[in-house]
């Protein structure tokens, strides 16, 4: 029941660090392309933005939990040969005890993995904000985006478009042979088609 209870109590830190992970990432993709996305999006959009980006993309998934899996490794080989001098030292530069028996020794690391988790975790989605950010202003400044769907507006009228992203309220795209980028309320748009890749 204890261990449950120590679950709930860093919860709000949980939604506190999907909140920044997803902000982060938001507006370093949209800041090239001109767009303050907070004026845009709502908090539910925020707090989902980094889940919904692991579970849109399996090579993502695969990433994350790769390093989670390789943190998991370090942390069991340490604690492994924690008699060695070179584990040791280790252990001395995290400030932790290298005298502790196995079991402590593996409490004492935990707090160390989960920031090093979460400093991954932070890395990735700065990185992906930033290159799909660019990726996205470069092919726009040369005009090499391809629509990747058929946007049919509520009055009927059909567009091939590139779809830059969907939130709750909005859609973003560009229309074939532009260069400025729309902001549609969800309402106007009457429904998407896929354009197959061939």
């Amino acid at each position: 029941m204890k261990y449950l209870e120590k679950i709930q109590a860093f919860l709000p830190l949980g939604y506190i660090y999907l909140i920044i992970l997803g902000l982060l990432k938001e507006t370093i993709l949209f800041y090239p392309l001109g767009i303050n996305i907070l004026k845009y999006s709502s908090l539910t959009d925020i707090l989902i933005s980094p889940v919904s980006d692991m579970i849109s993309n399996p090579i993502l998934i695969l990433v994350v939990l790769s390093v989670v899996l390789l943190f998991f490794l370090i942390q069991l080989l340490i604690i492994k040969y924690s008699h060695t001098n070179v584990v040791q030292k280790i252990l001395k530069s995290y400030r932790l005890n290298p005298d502790l028996d196995k079991r402590d020794l593996r409490k004492a690391m935990i707090p160390s993995f989960v920031i090093l988790a979460g400093f991954e975790l932070l890395a990735l989605f700065v990185g992906l904000g930033i290159g799909q950010g660019e990726k996205i202003k470069k092919r726009l400044d040369t005009q090499t985006l391809k629509e990747n769907y058929i946007l049919t507006a509520s009055s009927g009228e059909t567009n091939p478009v590139y779809l830059i992203d969907i939130n709750s309220i909005y859609y973003f795209y560009i229309k074939k042979g532009e260069k400025k980028i729309k902001i549609a309320p969800v309402g106007s748009i009457g429904h998407l088609e896929v354009i197959n890749k061939n």
